[in-house]
């Protein structure tokens, strides 16, 4: 019997833009959503699901062991804040910090569906809301490096 490497590794990642603006046009959300997708899967990742507000990007990502969790974040916001800029001709950058949070298997379902309705939790719950509300999910504290 062969023991070849065999991993899951899973992790809700959320990138806020430069000062938590608004600078993602909704219109334009689809379009960065399907691109965060494709330069996932050029990197040998796979983005499961993508969404978002104008001020923030949610993404569940599957990726080797091969890559870092710190490299995977660095290959989407480079390359989607490169795009945003190309196709609106103004600068676009993330926050230089990031939320990655594990998750299991059994959570995919749960935490698609949390990242494909943002619009009806965001009703609800601001981003900073929501940020710290992760923060003390994961048992982290807002002040940490």
């Amino acid at each position: 019997m062969s023991y070849d490497t065999r991993t899951t590794l899973l992790c809700h990642c959320v990138f806020s833009a430069k000062n938590r603006l608004p600078t993602i046009p909704t219109a334009m959300q689809p379009r960065l959503w399907s691109y965060v997708g494709g330069i996932a899967r050029a990197n040998k990742m796979k983005a499961l699901t993508v969404g978002g507000m104008p001020d923030h990007l949610h993404v569940l990502l599957s990726f080797p062991p091969t890559i870092a969790i710190a490299k995977a974040i660095q290959l989407i916001n480079f390359g989607s804040s490169k795009w945003m800029h190309d196709q609106q001709g103004t600068r676009f950058e993330w926050q230089a910090g990031y939320g990655a949070f594990t998750i299991g298997i059994s959570q995919i379902p749960a935490t698609t569906d949390y990242i494909l309705n943002q619009e009806k939790h965001h009703a609800k719950k601001s981003f900073a809301e929501e940020w710290k509300m992760f923060l003390k999910r994961h048992g982290l504290s807002e002040d940490e490096e």
